[in-house]
């Protein structure tokens, strides 16, 4: 299959879709480019610097894949916010008493850092509630009236109903008018760091005939992660059998960080080999990025194109997989 074809190369660099425009993340710099309403591609580079360089202890296997799910949640929410301004609300709506409020006593810098913190914060609470809470919950209030449902019973139907939410979420986003542009540019993406790993010249034709399914997305990071959880708690509940739904919660939260550090590791595992283990492995991920990725138009990919070649390091093969 066109999705599965090996790559001599593989990079570390990665992207994420904006409203009308990409961000590249490269080893030395990250990069947003965005089309504005007149057409302009507009470009804003950045030299990166890496938490870990300054503790060490946060790049440590386990660790590190929370806090990088951490950092790529806020700079995600930062370059959201900034291509954004370029596509403001025709009728925009008078700012209430709070925000006047806010932008009274706190400065531009530290309103923007408070806008983040709260939309990384909802967005990752919004996530743990719908895909790890609620079928927890769920699934206690359906069990209450069967109280010698086994253990193993109930693991499978709160997984199965994790699969379920998460599968209908991403059926809902991809119906979104809106959305579908942003995963058009989704599909740029994927594309250009495929022709960039094929070793083709950076071309709008040569990128076009690329494959919009990659191993490495966040689609498929998103999918493990439920998975992994899944195998996680049904472990952890077969030892410490717990039919209470709230303790069970509990439990979940708990095992968060664990369930995303083994998860890094699981992508960054795959991301290195390319054989008939690593493609059943990835396989159901790379299927939902049927829902989070649509063909582009030639403007996309020139923007997708753009945003690559500002994060290319300086060294050749120093941003190697």
């Amino acid at each position: 299959m066109a999705e599965n074809k090996a790559c001599a190369f593989r990079t570390s660099i990665g992207g994420q879709a904006l409203i009308e425009g990409i961000m590249m993340r490269g080893p030395e710099k990250q990069a947003i480019v965005v089309r504005d309403q007149a057409g302009t591609l507009v470009e804003k580079v950045e030299d990166l610097k890496f938490i870990k360089d300054r503790y060490p202890i946060l790049g440590v296997p386990l660790i590190r894949g929370t806090v990088n799910f951490l950092a790529a949640m806020v700079n995600g929410v930062k370059a959201l916010m900034y291509s954004a301004d370029f596509y403001p609300e025709e009728e925009a709506a008078q700012p209430s008493k709070f925000e006047l409020w806010l932008e009274k006593h706190l400065s531009s810098k530290k309103l923007e850092s408070a806008v983040v913190a709260l939309a990384v914060v909802l967005g990752v609470g919004m996530s743990v509630f719908l895909f790890m809470v609620l079928p927890t919950l769920v699934t206690g209030a359906v069990l209450h009236f069967f109280p010698g449902f086994p253990m193993w019973g109930r693991n499978l139907v709160e997984g199965v109903l994790k699969i379920c939410i998460f599968l209908l979420y991403l059926i809902f986003c991809s119906k979104q008018k809106d959305i579908y542009r942003v995963f058009q540019y989704h599909g740029a993406e994927h594309k250009t760091i495929f022709c960039y790993e094929a070793g083709l010249p950076l071309t709008v034709e040569n990128v076009r005939i690329q494959p919009r399914h990659h191993p490495r997305c966040g689609t498929s990071f998103l999918f493990v992660v439920i998975f992994v959880s899944i195998l996680v708690s049904s472990v952890v509940f077969g030892i410490w059998p717990i039919t209470n739904a709230w303790l069970r919660t509990v439990v979940h939260l708990l095992l968060l960080p664990l369930v995303v550090g083994i998860t890094y590791e699981f992508n960054r595992w795959v991301g290195r080999h390319d054989n008939s283990l690593t493609r059943v492995l990835t396989a159901p991920g790379m299927w939902m990025q049927n829902f989070t990725t649509n063909e582009p138009d030639d403007s996309m990919i020139e923007c997708a194109i753009r945003s690559l070649e500002l994060v290319l390091p300086s060294e050749k093969g120093k941003d190697e997989w």
